[in-house]
């Protein structure tokens, strides 16, 4: 029951077995640098997620390095929400945000509130009382407000680019479009 081939060679260790007073210093997450052509009010493409093949419009970036991304609701269906930007491509299409206010957005904002858990037992397995978080309505009235200026500012055009869903056709190659 030997070690064969190249396995045998990694079981090999040289030198000291540990080095004793170095510790490793904490590492500081520095800012995500933005990709040079997302700028607030540019029309991005979720590629992962619930909501991929998406268009939304960017807000701003979050202090966790994330995007803050709205459809808005009333246009698409995409809520406020927070995305990767790696998973997101760059359009040329820009949106004005002259009545938006999302200073107060951050990722905080987004945190799950935690519901105390109650102890297992037969009735409360099979009630059909699901425990589904809901979004609490002061969230929706807010984001209703907040996306109200957006929504107003978009000619029909600009609507309908927003509305439509992006897919990749046969001989549609995604490094030879332009976004």
């Amino acid at each position: 029951m030997g070690q064969a081939g190249q396995q045998r060679c990694v079981q090999k260790k040289f030198g000291k077995k540990g080095v004793k007073g170095v510790k490793a210093e904490k590492k500081i997450q520095k800012k995500v640098a933005l990709k040079k052509n997302v700028v607030p009010g540019s029309v991005l493409i979720l590629l992962a997620g619930r909501f991929r093949g998406r268009r939304v419009v960017f807000l701003k970036q979050l202090e966790s390095g994330l995007l803050l991304v709205t459809g808005p609701y009333a246009i698409n269906g995409v809520p406020l929400r927070r995305a990767n930007q790696r998973y997101c491509i760059a359009t040329s299409a820009k949106v004005d945000l002259k009545g938006a206010d999302y200073a107060s957005v951050d990722d905080a904002y987004f945190a799950r509130t935690e519901a105390k858990k109650k102890g297992k037992s037969e009735g409360a397995f099979f009630s059909e009382e699901s425990s589904k978080s809901q979004m609490p309505q002061e969230k929706k009235d807010k984001q209703k407000k907040m996306e109200e200026g957006i929504a107003k500012g978009l000619g029909a055009d600009m609507k309908a680019y927003l509305k439509a869903r992006f897919s990749l056709s046969a001989n549609m190659y995604p490094h030879e479009l332009k976004f």
